[in-house]
């Protein structure tokens, strides 16, 4: 599923046009980046978390050269699936 039919989908079930659902949709998006931006945690009780994860830098080989390069720390978004949404799927 794309995000035009995550819109489409939400406004069927919701009876909201689909500008309606479209904005309302970035909204999240925006507040959850926002958010993860932030460093904190976005928290939906039975469907998962989605959290920032810190990644160390180290030492690693360009494949072409076999040059060393250094790679930088860098933050990565997470999700954990909750029960829920684990239960769902099996």
């Amino acid at each position: 599923m794309n995000k035009n039919e995550l819109v489409a989908e939400v406004a069927t079930r919701t009876k909201l046009p689909k500008g309606v659902a479209a904005t309302t949709i970035e909204a999240v998006f925006d507040a959850i980046t926002d958010t993860l931006r932030q460093n904190g945690e976005v928290r939906f009780v039975g469907f998962g978390t989605f959290m920032v994860q810190r990644r160390k830098g180290g030492i690693g080989r360009n494949p072409r050269t076999g040059e060393e390069i250094r790679l930088k720390d860098s933050k990565q978004a997470k999700f954990r699936p909750g029960k829920s949404l684990k239960e769902a799927l099996t």
